[in-house]
């Protein structure tokens, strides 16, 4: 069974196992309330079942709203290994 990061870590906190304060976004202002929820630094992670999302531009660190809403509006929608992002996991950068 293939998972997304997201939905791992949803059932890593389902069952009690600790997990960094986020969650999942499928847009902009979306990503903007997770990371307000969350606290800064928060990372932005494209969602994408491939490796190499780092490499590719895919996971970025914010340190405010504004910076979360470049990193999310530059992430969503981008072709990684032909997995296009649809979906983002914010979460706090511990």
């Amino acid at each position: 069974m293939d998972l997304f990061e997201y939905q791992g870590k949803q059932y890593f906190a389902k069952f009690g196992i600790p997990v960094s304060a986020g969650g999942a976004a499928d847009t902009v202002d979306e990503a903007v309330k997770v990371a307000d929820a969350a606290k800064y630094p928060v990372v932005v992670k494209a969602q994408v079942q491939v490796g190499g999302r780092g490499k590719a531009g895919g996971i970025k660190l914010a340190n405010n709203a504004d910076e979360v809403r470049l990193h999310a509006g530059n992430i969503l929608g981008m072709d990684i290994k032909g997995h296009v992002v649809k979906r983002l996991w914010v979460e706090h950068a511990s």
